[in-house]
């Protein structure tokens, strides 16, 4: 399997967002393309794992910070979990005040950067801040055989895009371990954002040893400044399969 690029690419394009001023919502690219490299049917085993990133309100339109068409994947997510014996979700869950909100750092706008430290940090609006109904689970994600809800981004001073690792590269979520006991091996990647937290955890799956998929049509993409392509190239590189739903039996 070959490596991911290193941590300090991620932080280069996300750098690269801030060039988008607060006008220009997480709402973009409304096509993207569709590439299915699995070959015949999947058929979900015991070691298999959907991993639902994210699927919250503050992510879809009308939310705090959405993408667009992300309620789209709602139906197609619950068909997708009763194919599974194993369905973990992850939920996005910010303290008031969280570093990663511009509102958090006097005269800067969303979308800017500052340093934190752990290297450069992209300013977001406040968003799926703890027990409000922006960070609640989407209205109509019908996951009740969901086994484990991972939150992350609960540290205030660290931000946190994937669902093993946070941004400092360093605080670990404890998913790994537990799809280690479990021994869930074989991990499908479904939610928001195909370019942020699906791509960046979909990628430290690919680094724990896990074989990975991402179903591409039951996720949404920001695709900013080009943030799509080099998300998907990054993913390849990491080993990870791009698949869709039909692929799976």
């Amino acid at each position: 399997m070959q490596t991911r690029p290193p941590a300090q690419s991620r932080r280069s394009f996300l750098s690269g967002l801030a060039a988008v001023g607060a006008a220009g919502t997480l709402a973009g690219a409304s096509s993207w393309p569709l590439r299915a490299l699995a070959q015949g049917s999947i058929t979900p085993g015991a070691n298999a794992v959907l991993l639902v990133v994210d699927v919250q309100t503050c992510f879809l339109p009308g939310g705090t910070l959405p993408v667009a068409q992300g309620d789209e994947i709602i139906p197609l997510i619950n068909t997708l979990a009763g194919r599974f014996q194993n369905v973990v979700m992850t939920q996005d869950w910010h303290t008031p005040g969280h570093a990663s909100f511009a509102s958090s750092h006097p005269g800067k706008d969303p979308f800017e950067t500052t340093d934190l430290s752990y290297g450069p940090q992209v300013l977001w609006p406040d968003h799926c801040v703890q027990g409000t109904e922006d960070a609640a689970l989407a209205p109509g994600l019908d996951l009740t055989a969901a086994q484990l809800v991972i939150r992350k981004g609960f540290h205030p001073e660290i931000d946190s895009y994937s669902a093993f690792m946070e941004a400092d590269r360093e605080t670990r979520t404890g998913l790994a371990g537990y799809l280690k006991e479990r021994d869930l091996t074989d991990v499908y990647v479904v939610g928001l954002a195909t370019d942020f937290c699906v791509a960046w955890t979909a990628q430290d799956a690919a680094d724990a040893g896990l074989t990975v998929s991402v179903i591409e049509d039951a996720c949404r993409a920001i695709d900013l400044n080009g943030s799509l392509a080099a998300a998907w190239e990054a993913m390849e590189a990491a080993g990870v399969r791009r698949i869709q739903s039909t692929d799976i039996a």
